[in-house]
């Protein structure tokens, strides 16, 4: 068989994974959804829809609010695993917003919760809901940790909208998202102490029970004993670290095996360097080269607190990895032709990715630099083009109103003839990126050939 005729084979193939994929994203999402309406369904078979009075109605609806908002919490903590069977199926990116979204619709039910049954309960003992919360909180400790975990999720709440997040460094919206953790653990004893959704041995309390199992299990493991296990079986340490003449960090890590992460080009990893200074924290960095069976890759442009003393580390310094993560790779195409576009560090997955990518098949590389001495990497990625025979577009100058250079008048269907055959892959700051995708879809790129990373926190 021909070149000429696998082609389109090829394709064929990729467009029916990539539609596998999308189905198994859109089930997971769904399935969120569907053990919420059964943990309500149980509710009402054990008896939750007493109704001696139409208000009662009220108290039911309130016990369903809590129950769905029990529901998205656990969900929360699973789509923060790292569970492989997550990152696969939905991608870091997706995965994150999910988990933002059904964070805060958690909140808003869990505060929706805690009114109405406090009014209801309070109507039901002729208090007012105030005089009602402070009963509760001295009738049990479970009911006072309730409490408390709700303010703590409201702290997350407003910490979490976006006109205060935005001027938050990854290091400090990181310590204050571990405030969920201890909400969760603070809100976890009355659901099982309180009331009779969740006691007796009935169908509930084992459904529930197998839920927060699931879900911490997935936690416990993938982000606790996986990098552990890990640190001890591949035993990756810091090879070698140089300064890149842009200012950028090239790291190099070893180890024994470690193929067995089956890390793939593109992908990120989630780094803790285990010396005094860092190893409290896991930052995510893409690989900047095809993973090899015995070393990994990373390439860091200082930009924070982390990042800026990276070029600091010792060489034998051990490194806690999770991952790889996220889905911007070769095995998300859908196209015969590929297009990488990059601009800053976000050259890194692109180079890693161009370094894989096979000879016979289409592949435009467009990158985005202010000027030649600022752009990470650029040689390499010149030699990697002309080594498989890739179109290289470099686009040089200060910021315009576009994504392309100030005063160029450029767009990715002038650069790309063929742009509707080609998956196009996308990385960088993420306004740019915003452009770079607005100008794909409006030249009639489909949506799921489009491709981004954006490590969502």
């Amino acid at each position: 068989m021909s070149a000429t005729t696998a082609r389109p084979t090829t394709a064929h193939h990729r467009v029916r994974a990539s539609a596998r994929r999308g189905w198994w994203a859109d089930g997971l999402e769904a399935a969120i959804w569907f053990a919420a309406a059964i943990g309500v369904a149980l509710m009402l078979h054990a008896g939750g829809l007493l109704v001696t009075a139409p208000i009662d109605y009220l108290y039911t609806a309130g016990r369903a609010f809590g129950i769905v908002a029990t529901v998205l919490m656990l969900a929360q903590v699973l789509l923060v695993s790292r569970a492989p069977w997550v990152e696969g199926a939905l991608g870091h990116d997706r995965a994150a917003s999910l988990h933002s979204r059904a964070g805060k619709w958690a909140i808003i039910l869990m505060l929706t919760h805690a009114a109405v049954i406090v009014s209801m309960t309070g109507y039901y003992d002729g208090r007012s809901p105030f005089a009602e919360s402070l009963a509760l909180f001295s009738q049990a400790w479970y009911l006072a940790a309730a409490q408390i975990a709700l303010v703590l999720f409201l702290v997350v709440l407003a910490l979490s909208l976006a006109i205060v997040r935005n001027r938050w460094r990854y290091e400090r919206w990181h310590t204050v998202h571990l405030i969920v953790y201890l909400a969760v653990a603070a809100a976890v004893p009355h659901q099982f102490l309180e009331g009779s959704t969740f006691r007796g041995g009935d169908p509930a309390t084992w459904y529930w029970l197998a839920l927060y199992v699931v879900a911490f299990g997935s936690l416990l493991g993938y982000r606790v004993l996986r990098p552990l296990v890990r640190l001890r079986r591949h035993d990756p340490r810091v090879a070698a670290v140089r300064t890149l003449p842009d200012g950028s960090t090239d790291i190099l890590v070893s180890g024994r095996g470690l193929e067995a992460l089956r890390a793939q080009p593109g992908q990120f990893l989630l780094w803790r360097f285990m010396d005094s200074r860092r190893w409290r924290e896991a930052h995510p960095f893409s690989l900047s080269a095809a993973p090899r069976d015995d070393a990994l890759r990373l390439t860091v442009k200082p930009s924070g607190d982390f990042s800026g003393e990276l070029s600091e580390l010792k060489v034998g310094t051990r490194v806690m990895l999770e991952g790889p993560l996220g889905v911007f790779t070769d095995r998300s195409r859908c196209r015969r032709g590929t297009v990488l576009v990059a601009a800053g560090i976000g050259v890194t997955p692109v180079r890693s990715m161009l370094e894989a990518m096979p000879a016979d098949e289409p592949c435009t590389v467009i990158v985005r630099i202010r000027s030649g001495e600022e752009a990470p990497l650029l040689d390499e990625v010149r030699d990697l083009a002309a080594g498989i025979g890739a179109e290289l577009h470099v686009l040089e100058g200060p910021r315009g109103a576009s994504w392309a250079p100030a005063g160029t008048d450029v767009s990715l269907s002038a650069l790309v003839r063929d742009l509707h055959d080609r998956d196009v892959f996308v990385c960088g700051p993420v306004p740019w990126a915003d452009q770079v995708e607005r100008d794909a879809r409006a030249a009639g790129v489909a949506a799921e050939a489009i491709h981004r990373e954006r490590f969502g926190w």
